[in-house]
Order: structure tokens, then C-alpha cells, then sequence
């Protein structure tokens, strides 16, 4: 059985959208990802795009999308937020999780892909206890 995880930040432009890429990346055929914004910006920020193309995935194919757009695929497994605190409303999930990682949107490539890699390790990490 497939677990389905959603990834929430505020922009929908960084961290949700590393962490569904690498969700999609390390679960395989195993996890379905999703990703949205508590208030989208409406694009995947191009460092995010470079970032992840480092490691081969292609983030220029997704995007930022609201809550509305992607509750119709409730209830999930696990519903991780980064960031949005109460701006988060309630979805349907078997599990809610809080990860505090600092947005890196206007941070340094360098720092920028320290967050990168702190979203991926936690990523399989959660994969591996779904």
C-alpha cells in the first residue's frame, strides 16, 4: 500500500517542494508526494530548481500550489508542515508532524544546500518509519 505524504510550507516554493522531490525520489513506487503553500507565491524558486537539478531531479516540472489544490487527495499518512505555524489549517492524516527548518530562500547556495540536504535526510528518515 502506498503512503501519501503532504508536505506544507508557506510559499510552497522551497522546502515543501525539496522534500516532495526527494519523497518522490527515495519512496519510489512505494510514496505518493505531495506539496502545497498556507500562501502560495505561485512559483518554485529557481534556486530550489538548481539545487535539485545538483542531484538530478528536475523541481522545474512542479508547481506552487494551495491547500485547496491539493486536499481532494486526503486523507494522507503524514502531513509534515515547515514554518507555517498556525497559518497551517487541518487536513485529514493519520500523523501531523512539525520540522523546524529555516527557510533558505534568501540564502547562499552553499547555505542554501545545507537546507537541501537537512530536507533530505529527514525525508528518509520519514519514509523509513511510515
Amino acid at each position: 500500500m502506498k503512503k501519501k505524504i503532504l508536505f506544507v510550507c508557506i510559499e510552497n516554493s522551497n522546502r515543501s517542494q525539496m522534500s516532495q522531490a526527494f519523497a518522490k525520489m527515495l519512496g519510489g513506487e512505494n510514496v505518493e508526494a505531495y506539496s502545497a503553500g498556507s500562501k502560495p507565491s505561485g512559483v518554485v524558486n529557481p534556486k530550489a530548481i538548481a539545487a535539485m537539478k545538483e542531484l538530478g531531479y528536475d523541481l522545474g516540472k512542479h508547481d506552487s500550489k494551495s491547500l485547496d489544490e491539493v486536499k481532494q487527495f486526503a486523507p494522507f499518512d503524514a502531513v509534515v508542515t515547515m514554518g507555517c505555524g498556525d497559518a497551517c489549517p487541518w487536513m485529514p492524516a493519520k500523523q501531523f508532524i512539525d520540522w523546524q527548518i529555516p527557510d533558505p530562500k534568501n540564502m547562499e547556495p552553499a547555505q542554501f544546500n545545507k537546507v537541501r540536504d537537512l530536507i533530505a535526510g529527514k525525508v528518509k528518515q520519514l519514509i523509513n518509519e511510515l
